[in-house]
């Protein structure tokens, strides 16, 4: 399985922007010994769509609400983002946990409403840096699993029967340039991936483990030859098409 590297464009971006972003990274996709997937804001996810079809460049929504419709003002639906032509979607990322005080639980349903739209949901999973010092990051990390991945995760309902996908995120680590030791990459991973085997059998050992913390062309050769690391979450990096491309061809 190529790694895949996914951008979070998070809430940046006029549609100029996002539209020279996404014709430079289309630019510079081919050839990469990894796949790219980018996720820019809701506004943007058709139009970027649009600039990427038929390029080796998939497009993914930031969120989804765990209705297919209704009267939920704001949000935007799996479905939505289906029709608008993304394919994957991230669910539970820290800033939603925290800004919108999202529950694992209510992270499970929209990974399930996810799936069922036909999209990829990658769910993000990490402790803070309180919780890691005070010893609970595997048991943060174990609950969340636990609670945030729906029984068919393991492919049921995706396409083409695809897994869905965990991103680790030590929550710490995000938008603040530290990044946790490559042991400590690796022992989460490790763990993750130990989780995924238990519940899911051999479909959690091929699922994907993407890391997400901090991760730029400086350390991404590091980071994804370690055990377990299928690729990133990256965050700041992946506003700057060179830098985006740099952690790509890094994964080779």
């Amino acid at each position: 399985m190529r790694p895949l590297i996914a951008g979070n464009w998070k809430m940046h971006g006029s549609m100029a922007e996002a539209a020279a972003l996404a014709g430079a990274v289309r630019e510079g996709a081919a050839g990469l010994p990894a796949e790219l997937l980018v996720c820019p804001t809701f506004l943007h996810v058709a139009s970027v769509a649009s600039l990427l079809a038929g390029s080796a460049v998939a497009v993914g929504g930031q969120d989804c609400h765990a209705a297919a419709k209704g009267a939920h003002t704001g949000d935007v639906s799996a479905p939505m983002l289906r029709d608008a032509g993304a394919s994957h979607v991230i669910l539970g990322h820290s800033e939603r946990r925290t800004d919108h005080a999202e529950t694992d639980a209510a992270v499970r349903a929209k990974a399930e409403a996810a799936a069922a739209a036909g999209l990829v949901p990658v769910v993000c999973v990490g402790e803070t840096e309180a919780e890691r010092l005070a010893g609970q990051a595997e048991a943060v990390v174990a609950r969340q699993l636990a609670e945030s991945l729906p029984d068919g995760f393991a492919g049921t309902g995706a396409p083409a029967g695809a897994a869905g996908i965990i991103a680790y995120e030590p929550v710490w680590a995000i938008g603040t340039g530290r990044t946790p030791t490559e042991a400590d990459i690796g022992a989460l991973h490790g763990f993750i991936r130990e989780r995924l085997a238990a519940r899911f059998g051999a479909a959690g050992q091929g699922m994907r483990i993407l890391y997400g913390g901090s991760m730029k062309p400086g350390n991404a050769k590091a980071i994804l030859a370690l055990p377990n690391v299928d690729g990133g979450l990256v965050g700041g990096a992946s506003l700057v098409a060179a830098d985006f491309l740099a952690i790509a061809r890094a994964a080779g």
